[in-house]
């Protein structure tokens, strides 16, 4: 029997999996990080869209920290954007990445990944530590999303399981570490959700079960506590809630804080402005458009493809009005 993961759901589920983001501070009982000074603001790069600054910075920390995995893994981050943002279309009433063909600068973010995880491993095997199975997961599933994004869903699947892996055990050695709950979060959160022929497909390939509602409990908790996870915990909570549940009042104010905290983002425009058309809040989804289309994104091809979104995303505004 050959199986082949193509539904849509499961391609969310892998794609998704597990994510980098940021936050400065973790609040006293929780575990924190030990992040060099300069990651705040190579976080702030990352999010406000400067993309090619974020990955000069990104790769300062490469040469001055040779041996750490993060600046690798805020690399990634920083290119994840650039694909997220090529990749995206507007369908069912909002905005998402969906599909991205193979290319040949594919190739430097999976070195990225497989770069982190070549650090985090051995120090692990000579003495483990919570913050090394934290980045030898995230580097697993920043190969875990960039594989389901173009389609390679077995591949996806494996390394997310792998980061899976590694977030429980990094949970084990540090049952504060509220970072990891980003991943497993996810991770409990599509598998909850996927549909009958996606259960069978998780059978076969011994992937764990989850639940839903530990999922949020786990992405809300990430939101909260977390130090470098709490951006991209809000982002797919958003996402989920938008598409999965339509939770469409309580996805808003999730992801209202970011489209706040980081007005230059297009990516984050366009998320709030699907809310509130879907909320019949017409006016408010139309200035979040322009707003999405006013901005000058540094990179030309995200630039072009958000006012390509923007144009869609009003024209189908319109078209629920009646114009």
């Amino acid at each position: 029997m050959r199986i082949v993961l193509s539904t849509p759901t499961f391609r969310y589920a892998a794609l998704a999996f597990f994510l980098l983001a940021s936050s400065f501070a973790a609040p006293a009982g929780f575990a924190e990080l030990a992040l060099p000074p300069e990651t705040p603001a190579i976080l702030d790069k990352i999010y406000s869209f400067d993309i090619q600054g974020a990955v000069e910075a990104a790769k300062r920390m490469e040469q001055e920290r040779p041996d750490q995995p993060l600046g690798y893994l805020l690399e990634a981050e920083a290119l994840w954007w650039r694909i997220w943002c090529a990749s995206a279309d507007f369908k069912y009433g909002m905005t998402d990445a969906r599909r991205h063909a193979k290319i040949a600068a594919d190739r430097h973010y999976f070195e990225l990944a497989v770069k982190a995880s070549s650090l985090a491993e051995p120090r692990n095997k000579q003495q483990e530590t919570a913050e090394m199975q934290f980045y030898a997961g995230m580097a697993d599933a920043a190969a875990a999303r960039l594989y389901a994004l173009r389609g390679e869903n077995r591949n996806a699947a494996r390394a997310g399981v792998r980061a899976r892996d590694h977030f429980i055990r990094a949970k084990a050695l540090d049952g504060n570490l509220a970072d990891a709950n980003m991943g497993l979060g996810l991770y409990n959160y599509y598998v909850d959700t996927l549909g009958a022929m996606a259960r069978v497909l998780r059978f076969f390939m011994g992937i764990p079960g989850g639940s839903k509602p530990e999922g949020v409990r786990l992405l809300e908790q990430a939101i909260s506590d977390g130090v470098l996870t709490p951006n991209l915990a809000r982002f797919y909570l958003a996402l989920n809630l938008h598409r999965y549940d339509q939770q469409y009042e309580k996805a808003l104010s999730v992801i209202s804080p970011l489209a706040e905290k980081y007005p230059a983002n297009p990516l984050f425009q366009l998320a709030r402005g699907d809310l509130y058309a879907k909320l019949g809040r017409k006016e408010k989804a139309l200035a979040c458009y322009r707003a999405a289309g006013a901005l000058a994104v540094p990179d030309a091809e995200c630039q072009s493809r958000v006012r390509d979104l923007v144009r869609v995303s009003i024209e189908a505004l319109g078209r629920s009005s009646g114009h």
